[in-house]
């Protein structure tokens, strides 16, 4: 088996349901753990299971040498913010742990650290805001009412530096008003100190909910054809085929005529964190669950096979991560997160 996620696009039945309200929301990318890279410590094992509800990642490390080695291990939250007028899939936005991340190790909860610094115009201005106390979570309420206090000089400041600036909209239906708008960018990192025993395997285990991005109808299809630059991405990075394209004319059709479609869901994961590591994954193993079984899902994979109603499993050794995993959700509309 090569050690890079190739072609094999997937399809399964779908169902009707009632009409999709007319959105668009982009995925967040999350990956795995990183590690400050050793040699004495080998990634023996990772079991990564993905599906739209949640992503669970099993690792078993060794420490090959005759010394016991310690260091940090940290979780990359995505970034947040830069685009005030992104439509990010996140649930709360007024959480710092926005997805949930939980980590276990040998078993053991795990209390980790959450580091947060903001940026703007790549220039770290976490102090900045922590001094007129607006939280750091830029899409958050808090931080948009907490901006309204900010002295005017401060504001001013603020502006000419790129870290707000003033959007003009009617938010309560009495008249366009001027806000306040978050421009700086949030990084997140959740990380705890550990040490993997001389000889010995460590199991380490983390969960989070993913961000999962989608869009109504179909958008590949450029006038009910398989063509233009979005298909061929879509081509690159799902490994979409022939068909999958026919569910998708008909689902454009079935939307023209007023009758159940399909929409699009997207999954992104960064695989290439595992590459961090003392070399290569000794035993790899993938799972992805499309979540309800009239779903249709693709991806690249190679040697994927289908264990279960809604769930399908890679397996490879000796891997060593170069790709990410993208996954194409076709879900009937009106599907609930499935």
């Amino acid at each position: 088996m090569k050690n890079a996620l190739r072609h094999l696009p997937l399809l399964f039945a779908l169902s009707a349901a009632p009409a999709l309200a007319n959105d668009t929301m982009a995925e967040l990318k999350t990956g795995g753990l990183t590690f400050v890279r050793t040699p004495e410590v080998e990634m023996t094992k990772e079991a990564l299971f993905i599906s739209p509800s949640e992503i669970r990642v099993d690792y078993v490390f060794t420490n090959t040498s005759d010394k016991d080695v310690s260091g940090l291990v940290a979780f990359p939250m995505p970034d947040i913010g830069g685009d005030p007028y992104a439509n990010i899939a996140i649930d709360d936005f007024e959480t710092d742990n926005y997805l949930g991340f939980t980590a276990a190790q040998d078993g053991k909860a795990v209390a980790v650290t959450l580091q947060q610094r903001a940026y703007a115009s790549d220039i770290d201005v976490t102090e900045d805001l922590k001094a007129q106390n607006i939280p750091l979570l830029p899409m958050s309420k808090a931080a948009k009412e907490a901006l309204k206090n900010l002295p005017e000089d401060v504001a001013a400041d603020w502006i000419a530096r790129g870290l707000i600036f003033i959007d003009t909209y009617d938010d309560d239906g009495t008249g366009m008003k001027d806000y306040r708008t978050p421009l700086w960018s949030l990084k997140s990192v959740y990380w705890w100190r550990t040490t993997f025993p001389a000889g010995r395997q460590v199991t380490v285990q983390h969960r989070y909910k993913p961000s999962v991005g989608g869009t109504v109808g179909i958008s590949f299809l450029e006038d009910g054809q398989p063509k233009g630059e979005r298909y061929q991405d879509y081509v690159k990075r799902y490994c979409i085929e022939d068909a999958i394209v026919r569910r998708a004319q008909q689902a454009e059709k079935d939307m023209q005529a007023g009758k159940p479609y399909l929409f699009e869901a997207w999954i992104s994961y960064i695989l290439s964190t595992g590459a961090n590591w003392g070399g290569p994954i000794k035993d790899f193993s993938l799972t992805i669950d499309k979540g309800a079984a009239e779903n249709l899902v693709s991806f690249c994979g190679e040697g994927v096979k289908k264990i279960g109603p809604t769930t399908f499993e890679m397996k490879a050794k000796d891997f060593t991560p170069t790709n990410e995993i993208d996954i194409l959700l076709l879900k009937p509309s009106g599907a609930q997160a499935q």
